[in-house]
C-alpha cells in the first residue's frame, strides 16, 4: 500500500495561491450561510456541513500560518511596527 507524501516542493507564491484560494472559498460559504439567513423560508439542511467545511478551512490557514517564517533580526532588538 503506498504512503503519503511527507516532502512538498511549494512555492511562497505557491502557498499564497493556495491561502487566496482558500479565503476565497471561505468567503463565498459565508456569503451562502448570511443568504441562508435573510430568507427564513429556505432549507438550512446544508448549514451543518457548510459549519464543518468553514471550520476545517479556518484549521487549514492556521496550520499554514504558523510554517511560516516571520522577519527577526539576529541582533539587536526586534522593534515590531
Amino acid at each position: 500500500m503506498p504512503g503519503y507524501n511527507t516532502k512538498f516542493e511549494l512555492t511562497v507564491d505557491d502557498m499564497e495561491l493556495i491561502e487566496d484560494a482558500l479565503r476565497s472559498t471561505k468567503r463565498t460559504l459565508n456569503t451562502a450561510v448570511i443568504d441562508q439567513h435573510a430568507d427564513p423560508l429556505q432549507p438550512c439542511e446544508s448549514t451543518r456541513e457548510v459549519d464543518a467545511s468553514m471550520k476545517r478551512i479556518n484549521d487549514l490557514l492556521g496550520r499554514l500560518h504558523n510554517q511560516k517564517n516571520f522577519y527577526r533580526p539576529k541582533t539587536g532588538a526586534y522593534i515590531g511596527g
